[in-house]
């Protein structure tokens, strides 16, 4: 239910599960997930702890997940970390390279996202690094991986304030999704070109290329209402920010998003 956005009447329902099955995985992990959407941020976090507890060995990864991004929606960047490395230790020792890499790449965006760019350089280059050690990977899967590196590079060069080697990593960028094989990273692109304009003050350029880029995306929706923020354009920004909170995604785009929202509507 809290997929439709009726978060609290998700709260309701998983609570009464909870008075019946009180060790009940799913609905832990549901009513985390509804407590962080309606922002009841620090109950959220007790009930995906509850869930990891009760959790089979094959969910525990994915439980530890969400309470690292719960703890991205309150921006304690040290509680989420270490939960990510845990996950990350855990999966690479497995051989779950794959996994392991897209771990390190969601916590080097953490960092990012929260203005500690050498550490978030540090993770990104893990992440490919690991990527790496996957045997026999495609050639489709080598050159994701690269697109991914590249456009991580791209966006910590535009947050260093740095614009000549972000537009530079970005060129690599359309140069490996223009090879073929993974045309659904199109759309990933128009999002580094927004960024990267946003981050050098080209707002006209930034509304031009996000508005072509993922528009179910939380943190694009927000991109878009703080560059129309930037132009002056105050209800093409609140409307943004509505876009946000309609969006039901506990993942880490919208922990980053949602909780500026709330803010920017009092809600």
């Amino acid at each position: 239910m809290d997929l439709a956005g009726r978060h609290d009447a998700a709260v309701a329902i998983f609570r009464d599960v909870l008075t019946r099955e009180p060790d009940s995985y799913r609905a832990h992990y549901g009513l985390g997930r509804a407590l962080d959407l309606a922002g009841h941020y620090d109950e959220a976090r007790d009930h995906f702890a509850k869930a990891i507890a009760v959790a089979a060995p094959g969910d525990k990864d994915q439980a530890q997940r969400m309470l690292a991004i719960a703890w991205t929606f309150v921006g304690n960047v040290d509680e989420a970390s270490a939960i990510y490395q845990r996950v990350f230790d855990r999966q690479a020792a497995e051989g779950n390279f794959g996994g392991a890499a897209d771990i390190a790449s969601e916590l080097g965006r953490v960092y990012l996202e929260h203005g500690d760019v050498d550490q978030a350089d540090a993770w990104y280059r893990t992440a490919h690094d690991t990527a790496a050690r996957e045997p026999g990977r495609p050639q489709w899967r080598i050159d994701l991986a690269d697109i991914r590196w590249a456009h991580a590079r791209a966006r910590i060069a535009a947050r260093r304030g740095l614009p000549d080697d972000a537009r530079r990593e970005a060129l690599v960028v359309k140069r490996l999704i223009d090879k073929g094989g993974n045309d659904d990273q199109k759309i990933q692109y128009q999002y580094l070109a927004g960024y990267v304009a946003f981050y050098r003050r080209d707002y006209a350029a930034a509304q031009q290329a996000l508005e072509k880029a993922d528009q179910k995306d939380p943190f694009i929706l927000l991109l878009l209402a703080s560059t129309h923020e930037a132009l002056g354009h105050a209800d093409q920004a609140r409307d943004y920010y509505r876009r946000v909170l309609a969006s039901t995604s506990h993942a880490i785009n919208n922990a980053f998003a949602r909780p500026i929202a709330r803010s920017k509507l009092g809600a």
